[in-house]
């Protein structure tokens, strides 16, 4: 809905006062995004997302509503893309261990940055504390994690129609084992752990995981 307000109001042919909408929508909320990821929502200030997007006020409330309906439109998109991401990478034909590692592997990299401390999860970084008295933030990160629990769910019932796993397993349940190593991936690299520790930490889930089916443990190896 933000893109397309964005491009309704960029075919304007005339505007009677302020500044022209010469941005791009999708960098401007990458930018705010990272804003929010860094302070977290309440520290971060208007002032904050407009020298990170270069928009004044105006053009921020313009384009985007208030601070907190653009934090919910970052959280969105974020949203998107990491189920894009997670299903791209489930996708394919790599065996299931190693397709599972491949999503921690991205999500290690998202995490940790060059130059900088680790970040984790922007949507259960941020979204779960401000969870607690905003209903539409604890709407969004339910759904989100819905999300990328269906994402691997879909992995694991192809997994299982497959032979990796075994008849009686249960994809749901997996699902929300598969998540639950990604969000502790998530808090504990904020909380410094190193990464090689998480990766292992990684690998022994996947490996617990790949032993509900015959032999697909050791093809994540």
């Amino acid at each position: 809905m933000v893109q397309k307000k964005t491009e309704d109001e960029q075919t304007e042919p005339k505007r009677a006062r302020g500044r022209p909408r010469a941005y791009d929508a999708e960098d401007a909320l990458k930018r705010a995004r990272d804003t929010f990821w860094q302070s977290g929502y309440s520290a971060t200030t208007l002032d904050d997302l407009s020298a990170a997007t270069g928009m004044n006020r105006p053009s921020l409330y313009g384009a985007f509503g208030d601070k907190r309906a653009l934090y919910l439109a970052t959280l969105q998109r974020y949203i998107e893309v990491s189920r894009a991401g997670m299903d791209q990478a489930l996708a394919g034909d790599l065996p299931l261990g190693e397709a599972l590692l491949h999503v921690y592997d991205l999500a290690l990299g998202m995490y940790y940055r060059a130059g900088s401390a680790a970040t984790g999860c922007f949507l259960t970084g941020t979204a779960v504390a401000e969870a607690i008295n905003d209903e539409d933030v604890r709407s969004i990160l339910a759904d989100g994690l819905r999300v990328f629990d269906r994402s691997f769910e879909a992995r694991f019932m192809r997994a299982q129609h497959g032979g990796e796993l075994d008849p009686n397993a249960d994809p749901a349940m997996l699902a929300k084992v598969a998540s639950a190593i990604l969000h502790s991936l998530a808090i504990r690299s904020r909380a410094g752990d190193k990464r090689a520790v998480l990766r292992a930490t990684a690998e022994a889930g996947v490996a617990m995981i790949c032993g509900a089916g015959p032999g697909a443990g050791s093809r994540g190896k």
